[in-house]
């Protein structure tokens, strides 16, 4: 058994923005603020990663997204938001936070396409952060576990 390597990130979590164009040359280019939450994210990786070797093989990938609660809402509100009884249903999309996993791509593992199992939740928390867990798959228990 491989102990799974886990990615956190603080602060408040962001979905991959849409490529953007020049004006100037037609050449597209990723918007700056994903770009350093990319950068940020490789580093964690890479610190949690710690020397060790890129995974080979099939990969399960488990994102944690936790949301910080809008102020604006009442105690009450707050509350089940906390317990779970509440869950964000806004942005970010939890396919634009899972593509921030290219930012793993040659730190983490060779290339996100070795991702063949992967689940992506969403949950209110006073500690806004992004949480991921990655496994290697060696065999088909691994994935249902």
């Amino acid at each position: 058994m491989i102990d799974p390597i886990v990615i956190r990130m603080d602060g408040e979590p962001r979905g991959k923005g849409r490529p953007r164009f020049s004006r100037l040359t037609g050449a597209a280019y990723t918007p700056e603020r994903t770009a350093r939450y990319e950068e940020r994210l490789a580093w964690i990786a890479q610190a949690e990663m710690a020397g060790r070797p890129l995974l080979d093989g099939p990969i399960r990938l488990d994102v944690q997204i936790y949301m910080s609660i809008p102020k604006s809402k009442p105690k009450k509100w707050r509350e089940a938001a906390l317990s779970g009884d509440i869950r964000p249903t806004g942005k970010p999309d939890w396919d634009n936070v899972a593509k921030m996993t290219d930012a793993l791509n040659k730190v983490v593992w060779h290339d996100d396409g070795q991702v063949v199992f992967a689940t992506v939740c969403k949950y209110y928390s006073d500690r806004p952060r992004l949480e991921m867990t990655i496994c290697p798959i060696l065999d088909k228990l691994s994935v249902v576990a």
